[in-house]
């Protein structure tokens, strides 16, 4: 079983990584590493999220095949297998072992050819601390399929003995020489997308995996875990591909997922972990540009014919606060908050006979939260503003709950939900046109013109909201009418 922390850097930096005091009294090793990926042409293999490559080392070629990765944060584990064989040209199926086999069981292994190659300098240090012991590697050259090509420029820490977060503390201490970043994707994996095997697109919120039997302080942990996986699945999306707005939408709902855990390990009398505080200061930061996607995506579309040069500079302030976004999570602060997380998942849990049970401790904060959201409901068609921000708020409080708790009650949870989504959505909406018109108002007024259409977009918000407010909404009246899945 592989154990190992990816991190990247720009090829600028690449020459700090040797500076670092740990690595002064180690000798490196120095090897050009050239590897094929073999895969047929509907790409079976990947499909069964195996990778399978010979990698040309000295005079000797080793096969290698690669298992599903299982990736937490940075931290990555997967299972492998290595053995040499005679050349480069084909993979040798009949050198694997039996559970290897298994995994290529009904793949016709005569159509399997090479998809990419992947060819860098590596730059190894072995080190040893405190009984530990892990293998530094730093990686630089290219991924190419066919015309396309990447560059590589990363760090690989991989365990060799001891306990896993021997890992952490190189990759925390190499992180104050030099400004690291997550990369949870494989070299395999970008190589399947520079092919075009791959299609990236955002990654959504999905069900934690939480098992009966499972202890509160547990089922927190799974919950931090699940979250961190979707932020640092959307992290390279949002550097690469800005534009597309869903990868921030994403990484925020992950963020707010990693919050909620936070809330709900705090019922428990756990300790705020370290992050927290550092993990709330970057949502903040994300907000702003989010806040112009949605303004410029979903609510300037409602308002119909608006002028050229006011729209210009609608886009070009959105997409400046969004560099703003990707500047910070490109940040060594980002990586460490990524980094404790991760060591925090690795610590052994402390199980207590008196830990209530998981499900009876969801109901009474499930009951706790529907409260406090119908008194903020409660005569819905007359609340003013002020009034439905809150209970906007407070809907938003009990989806994260209820969808973190749903695997613990099955699909009677699913309705409910559903509904708190309507209400939600609804809700947002006119929280959009009070954010839309906070945002008009900062746009510099260069001319007598723009301030006229500028002054006349925001009329139409405030129109808009005020009939919004009139009417009565039949999310609350639905949500109302929805079985209490808890209870």
């Amino acid at each position: 079983m592989e154990i190992e922390l990816k991190l990247a850097l720009q090829s600028g930096q690449s020459k700090k990584i040797g500076h670092h005091p740990w690595l002064h009294n180690i000798k490196p090793t120095l090897r050009t590493l050239h590897s094929i990926y073999f895969d047929t042409p509907k790409f079976d293999l990947m499909q069964r999220h195996i990778a399978l490559r010979l990698r040309k080392v000295g005079d000797k070629w080793i096969q290698t095949l690669k298992a599903e990765t299982q990736s937490v944060g940075a931290l990555t584990s997967r299972p492998e297998w290595e053995n040499e064989v005679q050349s480069g040209s084909h993979p040798e199926f009949s050198a694997l072992p039996g559970a290897a086999e298994k995994l290529l069981a009904g793949i016709k292994l005569k159509q399997i050819r090479p998809v990419f190659i992947t060819e860098f300098e590596r730059k190894t240090w072995h080190i040893e601390r405190d009984g530990h012991a892990a293998e530094l590697a730093f990686d630089r050259g290219t991924i190419r399929a066919g015309e396309q090509c990447q560059d590589i420029c990363e760090v690989e820490i991989e365990l060799q003995s001891g306990r896993a977060d021997f890992l952490f503390d190189i990759a925390s201490h190499l992180l104050q020489l030099v400004p690291l970043h997550v990369e949870p994707r494989s070299k395999a994996e970008r190589g399947y997308i520079l092919c075009g095997a791959i299609c990236p697109t955002p990654v959504k919120a999905s069900y934690p995996m939480i098992r009966k039997g499972q202890s509160p302080a547990e089922v927190c942990q799974t919950l931090i875990r699940s979250a961190l996986i979707q932020m640092t699945a959307n992290m390279p999306g949002f550097q690469d591909n800005a534009d597309d707005t869903e990868y921030l939408h994403q990484l925020r709902i992950a963020l707010r997922r990693l919050q909620t855990a936070v809330i709900l390990a705090k019922s428990l009398k756990q300790p705020t972990p370290p992050w927290y505080l550092s993990l709330r200061k970057c949502m903040r930061s994300l907000n702003p540009a989010r806040d112009w996607d949605v303004f410029l995506y979903q609510t300037l579309p409602g308002i119909g014919n608006i002028d050229e040069s006011a729209l210009q500079h609608i886009r070009h302030t959105a997409t400046a606060v969004r560099h703003q976004a990707q500047t910070m999570l490109n940040q060594s602060a980002m990586t460490e908050i990524i980094l404790d997380i991760g060591r925090g998942l690795m610590a052994n849990l402390d199980s207590h006979e008196s830990s209530p049970d998981a499900k009876a401790w969801s109901q009474a904060l499930l009951e706790q939260r529907w409260q406090n959201l119908h008194k903020r409901c409660r005569h819905f068609s007359s609340l003013n503003a002020e009034e439905r921000h809150m209970a906007r708020i407070a809907a938003k409080k009990m989806r994260y709950l209820a969808e973190a708790f749903a695997p613990l009650h099955g699909k009677s949870a699913h309705d409910f939900i559903a509904a708190l989504s309507a209400l939600q959505d609804d809700l947002g909406k006119e929280n959009d046109h009070h954010i839309g018109m906070q945002l008009l108002r900062t746009v510099p007024k260069q001319s007598a013109t723009l301030g006229f259409e500028l002054g006349r977009m925001s009329g139409i918000l405030e129109a808009e909201l005020t009939r919004h407010h009139k009417q009565s909404s039949q999310g609350w009246q639905q949500l109302s009418g929805a079985k209490k899945f808890w209870r």
